[in-house]
């Protein structure tokens, strides 16, 4: 069989010749015109054959070994690799950090689409130049791309975007990009978003609480000014705007320290993971009565915490992951706010 006759280039085409070689290579092999196991052309005679640098054809074998379209035998050359990937939609998946949070969601966008789609998970740590350099990689290289924005300054605080990055997010096509989590800036520049709203969210889920977060002395927010992974500031304005508009009297703190201070009456709302550790720490240390003469509420849901009776103020992040799914299956379109909750417990 003569591989090169199923290979097409169009030197008119606006669409980048490596790019043209990955989607005819793949569309040959779907359509079993390329089998599994047939030799593929070396880089120097695809590129003598169709006048392209070597260069441009490396570019595209790299893609489509990335891919695990076709692998390369020393020696031997490159060959159709058995693969099921081809008939399905190849998705990249594209997360700032690896948290319990963020994987509770993409477990359930794995789960919800199935055996229909091959699901490549990427993490960037909210680094823009780790960004901006997988996803270069991955240009054209994938069906769809699913992407949580989340950057942080040099200063480690929080970025919702940068220019660079909206830059490249351009480049991908409208009907093959969605957006998950944070939507500030990248509003109807996607085929669908799910999001959350960080400042009303917050906001909500308090007033849904307000009952007994009446009967505490004082708010205490522990709101981590500069961390790895920082979070939005929306988290911070709608907590103060929650206590301005009930009359609340409130503070907030960086961390929990080990010998903090802790007042009866006081309620706490805790960020991060490893300050609830230490805070359930010192109360227990203090004496006091968890839920009656001290309160705590978590922000994210886990497991443990529904375990150990812990309050929490937090979206769904499985319906995020599994709504996400639903609509890239369904070719659906559109914005949807991802639900946030109050989730009484005993420690208030």
């Amino acid at each position: 069989m003569d591989s090169y006759s199923y290979i097409e280039v169009d030197p008119k085409s606006r669409k980048p010749k490596y790019l043209q070689i990955v989607e005819s290579i793949i569309a040959n092999i779907a359509s079993g015109n390329l089998p599994i196991d047939e030799k593929l052309p070396s880089i120097n005679n695809l590129s003598e054959e169709f006048y392209l640098s070597r260069d441009t054809v490396e570019k595209a074998y790299s893609i489509l070994k990335d891919q695990k379209v076709i692998v390369s035998i020393k020696g031997k050359g490159y060959f159709v690799n058995k693969t099921p990937l081809i008939s399905k939609t190849n998705v990249l998946f594209l997360i700032n950090k690896a948290s319990n949070y963020k994987m509770r969601i993409y477990n359930s966008f794995i789960e919800t689409v199935g055996a229909e789609a091959h699901v490549d998970l990427q993490v960037y740590h909210c680094d823009e130049s780790l960004f901006l350099n997988l996803l270069n990689k991955s240009l054209g290289a994938f069906d769809f791309y699913v992407i949580m924005p989340h950057f942080k300054t040099e200063e480690l605080h929080h970025l919702s975007s940068t220019d660079e990055v909206k830059k490249i997010l351009e480049r991908i096509p409208f009907e093959k990009l969605a957006i998950l989590d944070n939507n500030k800036g990248y509003d109807g520049k996607c085929q669908f978003e799910i999001y959350q709203d960080f400042e009303n969210d917050i906001y909500s889920a308090l007033v849904e609480g307000l009952d007994k977060i009446v009967n505490y002395n004082k708010l205490v927010l522990v709101y981590p000014q500069k961390t790895i992974y920082p979070y939005p500031k929306r988290i911070l304005h709608g907590f103060r705007k929650f206590c301005s508009h009930h009359h609340l009297d409130f503070e907030v703190y960086d961390e929990i320290y080990d010998e903090m201070i802790l007042k009866k009456g006081d309620l706490f709302i805790v960020i991060e993971e490893a300050d609830l550790v230490t805070l359930l720490k010192r109360i227990r240390e203090i004496g006091l009565n968890l839920g009656k003469e001290i309160g705590v509420i978590s922000y994210n849901d886990t497991p443990l915490k529904e375990l150990l009776g812990i309050t929490v103020i937090s979206t769904n992040f499985r319906a995020m992951g599994k709504t996400a799914a639903s609509m890239l299956l369904n070719k659906q379109s559109g914005a949807v706010k991802n639900e946030f909750d109050f989730i009484d417990r005993l420690s208030m």
